[in-house]
């Protein structure tokens, strides 16, 4: 009857020790490609850019959201911590909460482009440039383009330099997919340039 009732015990600690490990490895490995938290916080969050950067200072920030997914987090900054149409030099960087390839992006940039009504006679070349220089993007990949005060637009992946075009336009038409008053989103343009806290 002892025996007996050993053997049961054993049976129920390797039961229990079992369901231990089944519970215990969801803790252990996130799914891949999971994103970060769907929250925006008050931290003022830069990329180091330690050779470029100016004291610069958290204008806005707004996040994009399309039907029920967050595509990413953009915050916009200069010198000065405030926004008028034109200003440089500015920085302006996108937080992605989702993978995008970056065939996608410059599609992406055409659309917006098109939508707004512009066709720069450069368009094509800016975007061929665009393919070469964007990564494919994971998510909590940070994107980052410097607008210098000569209209260089400079681009980063994570703190790394992809490179720059240096065409004053190309900056501008950049640029106004996010600040310009005829854009797609006026209520991410006014949460960017801070006249209007994003709830």
């Amino acid at each position: 009857m002892e025996a007996i009732q050993r053997k049961l015990r054993f049976r129920s600690m390797l039961a229990t020790g079992a369901a231990s490990l089944l519970f215990a490895v969801p803790a252990l490995a996130a799914p891949a490609g999971a994103g970060p938290p769907e929250r925006l916080d008050g931290a003022e969050q830069t990329t180091s850019h330690s050779d470029r950067r100016d004291a610069i200072k958290l204008v806005g920030k707004a996040r994009l959201k399309v039907l029920l997914w967050s595509v990413y987090d953009s915050r916009l900054y200069t010198p000065s911590g405030a926004y008028n149409d034109g200003d440089r030099p500015l920085r302006l960087e996108l937080q992605y909460l989702r993978d995008i390839a970056a065939a996608d992006l410059v599609d992406r940039t055409l659309v917006e482009w098109q939508a707004m009504g512009r066709d720069h006679p450069r368009q094509q070349e800016w975007l061929a440039s665009l393919g070469r220089l964007w990564p494919d993007i994971t998510a909590a990949d940070v994107l980052t383009l410097d607008l210098d005060s000569n209209g260089i637009a400079t681009f980063h992946h994570n703190g790394r330099e992809l490179g720059a075009i240096d065409d004053p336009d190309f900056g501008q038409e950049f640029v106004d997919i996010w600040l310009s008053r005829d854009c797609t989103r006026p209520e991410l343009r006014l949460a960017l340039t801070g006249k209007e806290v994003q709830s």
